[in-house]
């Protein structure tokens, strides 16, 4: 491949491309570094029982959204009791039989299964676990919520990347959804939407987190400070961005308030790949991401993820802020970014320092 191609790309930048790209598109911020304390002041759960649910924790974005929350379920006063929805034998049947039998005063809902998975063109098969949790498995939940006599139940969705790709570039929860999801999504985004009708049905609370960000080892370092993180055409499509503690905040927030309701917890600024990958790059210490043309990042990443990487509509949380209460602590990735990264960025350019001295020493 000649170097004008893709901005400068080599055949191995562009096999790893395709995997950041896919990884991307999936919507999580990829991270696993032990969870951080939101503040949610005033707020006490003391004497209530809080079942929070996951997958095995040992995945990313699993572990990191799990331990937020216990940390600050404990914090806060309450009792944390763990379910894993991602089993599917006699052990899951035992659990929630203790869990309906321990009377939790709520159920937080977090169940994914992306431990492990391989990113591809087709994210209905990527995510056909966790889609089968959004639907199955919000249902147990919810069986168990009723036999269990629970009424406050909170569960995860996502906002970006589902709105209908028209008009303005930032959506509330009361602008459409799009019903003609992009090919190899279809399932995808009717997990999430039957996740969330279910929930409010029931009389609960759906919450359509942004992006996560705000851990040391978040995966997309690596790719930004490699380059392998491009901006693909005009880099128009908007992202919402939200910093692990300021969900943890939100969350908790939600178990003191009744739906049914479905909220977006996203940061005060969503903003085109163009405007946040720069500033993250830069607060990584890393040279500016690189410019991929439209056609050959949809050969590399499938017409599904280039068309939202140009076209996807962000979101405002006003709704959550209005009546939830909830103020971010990292109002912007703008002030998130910087805060976050600068100083892990400073903390490995000392760790290779430090490498290296010991590298010269030994010689």
């Amino acid at each position: 491949m000649n170097e004008g191609l893709g901005g400068g790309f080599g055949r191995r930048e562009i096999l790893k491309l395709a995997a950041v790209a896919s990884a991307t598109f999936a919507g999580a911020s990829m991270l696993t570094a032990p969870a951080a304390r939101a503040d949610n002041e005033g707020l006490s759960l003391k004497g209530k029982r809080i079942a929070i649910s996951a997958t095995g924790t040992d995945h990313y974005f699993d572990l990191q959204v799990y331990n937020a929350q216990i940390e600050e379920v404990k914090r806060l006063g309450g009792e944390p009791i763990a379910v894993d929805a991602g089993r599917n034998d006699g052990k899951l049947i035992a659990q929630l039989q203790t869990l309906v039998a321990q009377k939790p005063d709520a159920i937080v809902h977090q169940a994914t299964a992306l431990a492990n998975i391989k990113f591809g063109r087709n994210m209905d098969k990527v995510f056909a676990t966790t889609n089968r949790l959004r639907t199955e498995g919000t249902d147990a939940l919810l069986a168990a919520a009723r036999a269990a006599g629970v009424r406050r139940f909170v569960a995860q969705s996502f906002a970006s990347y589902r709105y209908l790709r028209q008009g303005g570039p930032i959506k509330t929860e009361a602008d459409p959804l799009d019903e003609t999801p992009l090919r190899n999504t279809q399932q995808s985004f009717h997990a999430m939407t039957y996740l969330e009708q279910a929930t409010t049905a029931f009389g609960g609370i759906a919450l359509r987190y942004g992006g996560f960000y705000g851990a040391a080892n978040d995966a997309l370092i690596h790719p930004v400070r490699k380059r392998q993180y491009p901006i693909v055409g005009d880099g128009g499509g908007v992202f919402s961005w939200m910093h692990l503690d300021d969900g943890a905040a939100a969350t908790v927030l939600a178990l003191d308030h009744v739906g049914p309701a479905i909220y977006n917890v996203v940061d005060d600024e969503p903003a085109a790949v163009r405007d946040w990958l720069p500033v993250l790059a830069t607060a990584l210490g890393a040279k500016p991401p690189r410019h991929a043309p439209t056609w050959l990042a949809r050969l590399i990443a499938g017409p599904a993820a280039v068309t939202l990487a140009a076209q996807a509509r962000g979101a405002s949380n006003a709704k959550a802020k209005r009546e939830l209460g909830w103020t971010p602590r990292y109002p912007t990735w703008r002030v998130g970014f910087p805060t976050t990264y600068a100083a892990i960025a400073a903390a490995d350019r000392e760790a290779a320092n430090q490498d290296a001295g010991s590298t010269e020493r030994t010689r």
